[in-house]
């Protein structure tokens, strides 16, 4: 049977806004690191893959005098690092167990026919396993989690846009790349998809719109539910068209499609017309 694996920050749930964000910004005050990142900030911190890399990133020669962080030991500062990450990820933790964070529409209900349907099941994502683990239960509940594979980021490995985790993944589930489908958000992501083979379903989250989604099977706003929230289509190059929800049966069509379109140039940009 075919693979459905799933990215986690920003497909299982939108984490990043008002999980991620908060959590490294507390992490950051209780160390006194003299940083705080707003909305665009972090925007633009998303383009780096792992959170350790996204911390690692802010320790410039200036803050790290005021830290009195030695420069030229770069071991210390990877342990320094390991540590602050170790505090945010309990922080961010704490915020999904309180249920801060819900699943994006259509996760539970795609998951739940992939299951039903005999699919082998997992997540790739260059987060930390615990997060990973703490997300999935909540998005989709203990019995449906207990049956997916997690591949996580904080293991060796070059983070996405790399393919490394994607690589990884089929490596252990025993598959080649045309028996998956991957859920991702961001254009990094699709990247690591792409380089690993894999066709991919693109819900957009917040962060991500505007990307270039440029290779993805099917670009939407959402797996959407019925009843609300609806699926908005942003890019159809198989026109599979789905109507109000994205069905299992539009994943087996993409994965049974001998090939991918290319975007039609002329067509409407339909990020920008949402």
């Amino acid at each position: 049977m075919p693979a459905l694996i799933f990215d986690c920050d920003g497909v299982l749930a939108d984490t990043e806004r008002d999980g991620h964000l908060p959590a490294f910004n507390q992490a950051f005050a209780e160390f006194s690191v003299p940083v705080q990142w707003n909305d665009p900030d972090y925007a633009v911190k998303m383009k780096i893959g792992g959170g350790k890399e996204r911390m690692r990133s802010i320790l410039t020669p200036s803050v790290a005098a005021v830290l009195g962080l030695p420069q030229d030991d770069p071991a210390a500062l990877d342990s320094t690092v390991a540590r602050w990450h170790r505090r945010k990820t309990a922080i961010y933790t704490e915020r999904v167990n309180r249920g801060a964070l819900p699943a994006r529409p259509g996760i539970r209900r795609i998951v739940t026919q992939a299951a039903d349907a005999g699919w082998t099941l997992a997540v790739a994502s260059t987060s930390a396993e615990e997060s990973v683990r703490t997300v999935l239960t909540h998005a989709v509940g203990p019995e449906l989690a207990a049956k997916f594979r997690v591949f996580a980021g904080d293991v060796d490995g070059a983070r996405k846009p790399a393919p490394d985790v994607y690589l990884r993944a089929l490596r252990e589930l025993g598959i080649g790349p045309g028996d998956a489908l991957v859920v991702e958000d961001s254009a990094n992501g699709l990247k690591a998809e792409l380089a690993a083979g894999l066709r991919t379903v693109i819900t957009v989250s917040g962060y991500a719109a505007g990307e270039d989604f440029t290779g993805a099977a099917l670009v939407v706003s959402s797996l959407g539910d019925p009843g609300g929230p609806t699926t908005v289509t942003i890019s159809d190059p198989l026109h599979l068209a789905p109507e109000f929800f994205v069905d299992l049966s539009d994943f087996a069509a993409i994965l049974a499609a001998p090939e991918i379109p290319a975007p039609d140039a002329t067509a409407p940009d339909a990020l920008e017309n949402r």
